[in-house]
């Protein structure tokens, strides 16, 4: 007996979330370059009545992404992606992060555009921090968004002489994120299918809990009493957006980005997180 299949790489609090919220009734395969970790979120999902399988999948591969592809189909059509894989800048160098969470999210967008299911729906997390990043010109854009995937990393503004550090690599690869999924849906949409991207802040994960207890901690409590919501984010509320994204109540969204922040960027631009503010 065959089901719809729901593809989820990154077995982190986020992605599962959104697994549990939307993937009843679904073969869930999950996709991480650790296979210890999809198999600890698979034993979860199982242990809570979900049908979930691990698989190990490097997102930078495309190889790797088309075998995670491959596995997912013998088990019927693919009906869902949440791509919620990628490394942060204090995780990994510039190149790792722009092999992986901007080579790798297009190629992701791009091969399970080639399959999706129609009446089919993605998501795939990007950041706050692509929207804290200067506007780049139109032609950039348009580069970061149709660029053929294999050629994606030889672009100019991503060579090393133009990404400061690792930081502005993860901004460079959200806006990408941000901007690819506008052009994938354009695709997306002759399967009928949608494809959405989450841009979330703070979220409170066992990672950004060794980050509120270390020497950063005061950093983040201060930043969270200069922006409005006061507090970090929990992975199911990123799920609340997911499950408008993905249900039939968000038919009419496709190719958009929304910011979860608490309205830390807001307050970034125009409050006192400012950089210039006194």
């Amino acid at each position: 007996m065959t089901k719809d299949v729901m593809i989820l790489t990154g077995a982190g609090q986020i992605g599962m979330a959104i697994a549990r919220r939307m993937g009843y009734g679904m073969k869930i395969v999950i996709g991480d370059k650790n296979i210890k970790n999809a198999e600890a979120i698979a034993d979860i999902m199982n242990k809570a009545g979900f049908d979930s399988v691990p698989v190990e999948t490097d997102l930078s591969s495309r190889e790797s992404i088309k075998n995670i592809i491959a596995e997912s189909q013998k088990y019927g059509e693919i009906a869902m992606l949440v791509n919620a894989a990628g490394v942060s800048p204090s995780q990994a160098p510039i190149d790792a992060i722009l092999k992986v969470d901007l080579y790798g999210t297009a190629v992701l967008l791009e091969e399970v555009g080639k399959v999706i299911k129609p009446g089919g729906t993605g998501v795939t997390i990007s950041s706050q921090s692509g929207h804290r990043m200067p506007a780049l010109t139109p032609e950039q854009d348009r580069l970061l968004a149709t660029t053929p995937t294999e050629e994606l990393l030889s672009l100019e503004i991503l060579q090393p002489k133009n990404i400061h550090d690792t930081l502005h690599a993860y901004q460079m690869a959200k806006r990408c994120n941000v901007k690819r999924v506008m052009a994938e849906a354009v695709k997306w949409g002759e399967r009928g299918a949608r494809v959405n991207s989450i841009s979330p802040g703070i979220i409170v994960t066992p990672l950004a809990i060794d980050e509120f207890n270390g020497p950063r901690g005061d950093f983040y409590k201060n930043m969270f009493a200069k922006y409005p919501a006061g507090r970090p984010g929990t992975a199911d509320e990123v799920a609340n957006v997911a499950e408008l994204l993905m249900r039939p109540m968000g038919a009419f969204i496709t190719g958009a980005d929304f910011l979860i922040d608490g309205g830390a960027t807001a307050s970034y631009f125009y409050g006192p997180l400012n950089p210039d503010s006194k």
